[in-house]
C-alpha cells in the first residue's frame, strides 16, 4: 500500500521574497507552486520610478542560490534587479503560475487525525489545496494616500494633479511645474530630488516627522553594514553610538527648516520609522531646489493646506505617503493578524491558530530587506520540510498499521502456514 503524494506548497507572490522560498523549497525536493496576480515575477519592480536603485549593497543583496552579476554595479539598478528575478526564477526552475490571484486562504475540513490543509480561493473560480502557505504579497501592497479633507474636490480641480508616488515614474512630465512632495521617507525624499534634477520648477517636500538622513556609505562603509551590526547589540547602546556619531552619520538640515530629528535612530527603526538614505536630497535642501515645509492637513479651493497655518498652490502633489500589507480579505479571518493589521508572526514560525501558513517579507529591517528575505527563506524552507518529512513518517506509519490489519483480518501475518488463528477468551 502506498501513501498518497502531499499537496504542494503554496506560495503567494512572486517577488523576491516568494522566488526565495519557492527556490529553498524546490532545492529540498518540496513541490512548490509560486502564484503571482501580475503577468510576470518582479511585478512591484517593473512599477517602480526609473531612478530607483538598490540602497544595499549588490553583494549583500543577492537572494541564496545565485549571485549578482558584478556589471550590475555596487548599487543596483531597479531594471536589473527585474532582469535578476527573471533569471533567478530560470535558474532554480521554479513553477510559476502568473495571472492568478488568490483572494482568500480557508483552513481544509477533514478528519483531525491528518495533517492540516488549507484551502485558496483564487481567480477563475480555482480552488488549490495546499499543505503549506507562504503569504509573500510584499510589504508595498496597496497604496495609501491619507484621507485629507478636500483631496478629491483638489484632484478635479483644472490644472491641479494628486498622485501616489506609486504612479511615479519619471521627472519628464514635471518639467517647469510646481510640484510638492509629501512624505520624507526613502521613496519621498529621492522624488524629490529626482524633480529637482529633472526640471522641475518648484519642488517642496512635506515634512510630517523629521526623518534621520544617513549617508549610503562613509569611506567605503555602506550602512547597511552597521545595521546588520546594530541587529546584534541592545537598542539603547545602538542608539548612544548613533548620538555620538550623528555629526558623521546624519545630516543636519535644520537650518534649512528641516527640524532635527527626536528619538533613538535605532529605537525609530525597530518601530518601523527607517533612517533615510541620501541619495541627493541632502544637496538639493541645501542649494535651495527643494524645499521643507510643513505637514499636510488638508485641501481647500485648489490649495494645500499645511500644519503651520499656510496654504500653498502647487501644480501637482505626489503623496509619497506609505502602503498598506492588504492582508484582511486574504487570512484576517484566521487570527493571524495584529491590530494594525500585519503578521503577527512572521518568517519560520506560524501562528497556533493557523499552523502551516507563514508570512515572508513583511519587515523592512537596516540590514536590507533583500538579504533578510534571504535569511528567512531558508529558515521557513528547513521548517516546512521538516515538517513535510513528520507527515510523511506518520503517512508511512499509518499505511503500515492499515496493511497489518488487513493481513490479520485475513488469516495472514506472521501466523505459520495452516496455524489456526489466535482468539481472545472472554
Amino acid at each position: 500500500m502506498t501513501t498518497p503524494l502531499p499537496h504542494p506548497v503554496y506560495v503567494i507572490g512572486g517577488g523576491p521574497g516568494g522566488l526565495a522560498v519557492a527556490a529553498a523549497l524546490t532545492r529540498r525536493g518540496v513541490r512548490t507552486v509560486v502564484l503571482e496576480r501580475a503577468d510576470a515575477v518582479g511585478a512591484s519592480w517593473r512599477r517602480h520610478y526609473d531612478r530607483l536603485r538598490l540602497h544595499t549593497t549588490r553583494r549583500l543583496s543577492a537572494l541564496p542560490g545565485l549571485k549578482m552579476p558584478r556589471s550590475f554595479g555596487r548599487w543596483v539598478a531597479r531594471a536589473d534587479v527585474v532582469r535578476y528575478l527573471e533569471r533567478y526564477a530560470e535558474v532554480h526552475d521554479l513553477e510559476i503560475v502568473t495571472g492568478v490571484e488568490v483572494d482568500r486562504v480557508e483552513r481544509t475540513p477533514q478528519d483531525a487525525e491528518e495533517p492540516p490543509t488549507w484551502t485558496l480561493y483564487a481567480t477563475g473560480g480555482r480552488r488549490l489545496v495546499a499543505s503549506a502557505v507562504v503569504v509573500a504579497t510584499g510589504f508595498n501592497h496597496t497604496p495609501r494616500i491619507p484621507e485629507w479633507p478636500g483631496a478629491e474636490a483638489y484632484a478635479r480641480t483644472a490644472g491641479r494633479e494628486l498622485l501616489h508616488a506609486a504612479a511615479y515614474r519619471t521627472p519628464k512630465p514635471y518639467a517647469d511645474r510646481d510640484v510638492l512632495v509629501v512624505g520624507v521617507g526613502n521613496t519621498g525624499a529621492e522624488i524629490a530630488a529626482d524633480l529637482a534634477e529633472g526640471g522641475a520648477a518648484r519642488v517642496r517636500l512635506a515634512v510630517r516627522t523629521a526623518p534621520y538622513i544617513v549617508r549610503r556609505s562613509t569611506l567605503g562603509w555602506p550602512s547597511q553594514r552597521s545595521g546588520i551590526l546594530a541587529r546584534r547589540l541592545p537598542v539603547a547602546l545602538v542608539d548612544a553610538g548613533a548620538r555620538l556619531a550623528g555629526r558623521f552619520l546624519a545630516a543636519d538640515l535644520s537650518r534649512y527648516g528641516m527640524a532635527r530629528p527626536t528619538g533613538g535612530l535605532y529605537a525609530r527603526a525597530r518601530a518601523g520609522a527607517i533612517p533615510v538614505q541620501d541619495v541627493g536630497l541632502v544637496a538639493a535642501v541645501r542649494a535651495g531646489r527643494v524645499e521643507p515645509v510643513g505637514a499636510v492637513t488638508g485641501f481647500e479651493d485648489g490649495e494645500v493646506l499645511l500644519a503651520d497655518g499656510s496654504r500653498i498652490a502647487p501644480d501637482a502633489v505626489i503623496a509619497a505617503t506609505g502602503y498598506r500589507r492588504a492582508l484582511e480579505p486574504l487570512v484576517g479571518h484566521l487570527g493571524v493578524l495584529d491590530e494594525r493589521g500585519r503578521p503577527a508572526v512572521r518568517g519560520a514560525r506560524c501562528a497556533g491558530e493557523a499552523p502551516g501558513i507563514y508570512f515572508q517579507g513583511f519587515t523592512n529591517p537596516l540590514s536590507g530587506m533583500l538579504r533578510e528575505l534571504g535569511l528567512d527563506a531558508e529558515r521557513i524552507a528547513r521548517r516546512i520540510a521538516r515538517t513535510r518529512e513528520r507527515e510523511k513518517r506518520h503517512a508511512r506509519k499509518k499505511a503500515g498499521a492499515k496493511e497489518a490489519g488487513v493481513k490479520e483480518a485475513r488469516g495472514e501475518g506472521t501466523r505459520e502456514r495452516g496455524q489456526a488463528p489466535k482468539t481472545a477468551r472472554a
